[in-house]
């Protein structure tokens, strides 16, 4: 059980070290294709495009307003998209009752496609 634990951790740190990585990639590609005014473009055997999405950002107090059941509240804890999500799909809160407790703010993504 030793090594599985000591390759589980080398694993979790190569992980981050990947992740950082790929974001600091992610934000020089989108800065470039800012700079060159372009959302999708060629460069040498590679497509890279550029789609937006919104996405929820919920406000903490009016969330907790809008939702006075306690164990509604304890169920998310913290403002949740995934458990808000659920939550939904399942009726137990309606997008009504809050729709009022978030902002939606536009992202970029990046897609690279070899071609």
């Amino acid at each position: 059980m030793d090594i599985k634990l000591e390759r589980y951790y080398q694993l979790k740190q190569l992980q981050k070290k990947i992740e950082q990585e790929l974001s600091e990639l992610r934000t020089e590609i989108t800065k470039y294709c800012e700079q060159e005014g372009v959302s999708e473009a060629e460069i040498g055997s590679y497509k890279v495009k550029i789609v937006f999405q919104d996405r929820k950002e919920f406000d903490e107090q009016k969330l907790y307003e809008a939702l006075p059941d306690l164990e509604l509240w304890r169920m998310l804890s913290k403002p949740d998209h995934g458990k808000i999500s659920g939550l939904l799909k399942l009726n137990v809160i309606t997008e009504e009752k809050i729709k009022d407790t978030f902002m939606v703010k536009t992202v970029p993504v990046l897609q690279v496609f070899k071609i």
